[in-house]
């Protein structure tokens, strides 16, 4: 890759784990000449640090649609995610240093950013393209990097839920939920389900279920151009719908939810020779010690 030009900032909700390393990447980006693009909800956490800076190459409350050629996200897997998202279908790949728990999707950790801003300020990374999922109700349609999940409310009994593949109704299931992941997202409330663990590079996504009530549930990998349908069969009750962890509203009773695969919506960044195995070895594994 080549070094990039324009870069935009993405960081933790909690701005005071990030500042030191918010100005670390404002001098690294500024003695290599490179634009920091700082949107408007980066300007509100990180606006007083930054803005000596301002004129020397950062700009603040910088249009998040403006082109740029990589996005910097300092944060835990959450932070990613909402990375990938807001640049999803642009091309630009996000390389993420973590500042978080285990940071699945992160580039470099924190006590090696330094050579990570190195990296990627000279454009010497690889870009691993990430498929994403869309679900459609009557409400509007949402995009998922990781998955999308129909769970029963706190306050509300188990869920009933019909779902169909292709049209062809492969069951209905009494269940806390259910959940539709990427690959990049079957290490996280899949893996939790005992649903299969996809490599990335799969094509398709997997559905499994939240607690259910019955012996015959199993998770089922879907093939990526096909479509899912689940139905709210729970009577009077709605069933909560939820993206990448976050709730985006609901499923009404006999409401059906569609959701399909989406080819190469988001880029990753990651260090030459580094790997899926590796990671999942290595944020994994270590979690045992």
């Amino acid at each position: 890759m080549s070094a990039p030009r324009a870069i935009t900032l993405f960081s933790r909700q909690a701005a005071d784990g990030t500042q030191a390393a918010v100005e670390r990447l404002a001098e690294a980006a500024t003695a290599a000449g490179i634009e920091l693009r700082v949107p408007p909800e980066e300007t509100k956490k990180h606006g007083k640090l930054l803005a000596r800076h301002s004129g020397s190459g950062v700009v603040l409350d910088a249009d998040p649609d403006e082109p740029t050629d990589l996005v910097i996200a300092l944060g835990g897997d959450g932070t990613i995610l909402s990375a990938l998202r807001a640049i999803a279908g642009r091309g630009v790949p996000v390389f993420a240093i973590n500042f978080g728990m285990i940071g699945f999707l992160s580039s470099v950790e924190n006590s090696d950013m330094d050579e990570g801003l190195r990296l990627a300020l000279k454009g010497e990374y690889e870009v691993v393209p990430l498929p994403a999922l869309t679900v459609e109700t009557a409400a509007g349609k949402h995009l998922a990097v990781n998955d999308v999940s129909l769970h029963r409310s706190p306050e509300g009994r188990v869920a009933e839920l019909g779902y169909s593949v292709r049209g062809e109704r492969l069951g209905e299931v009494r269940a806390d939920g259910l959940v539709a992941a990427t690959p990049t997202g079957s290490t996280g409330y899949n893996l939790a389900n005992g649903g299969p663990v996809m490599a990335w590079g799969v094509e398709g996504f997997v559905v499994s279920f939240i607690a259910p009530h019955t012996l015959t549930a199993r998770a089922l990998v879907v093939a990526p151009d096909d479509v899912l349908e689940v139905e709210n069969r729970s009577g009077s009750e709605s069933v909560q719908l939820t993206t990448d962890g976050r709730n985006v509203g609901a499923l009404a009773p006999d409401e059906v939810a569609r959701v399909r695969f989406e080819h190469d919506s988001a880029h990753l960044a990651q260090i030459p020779g580094e790997s899926f195995y590796h990671r999942l070895r290595d944020k994994f594994g270590r979690l045992s010690h």
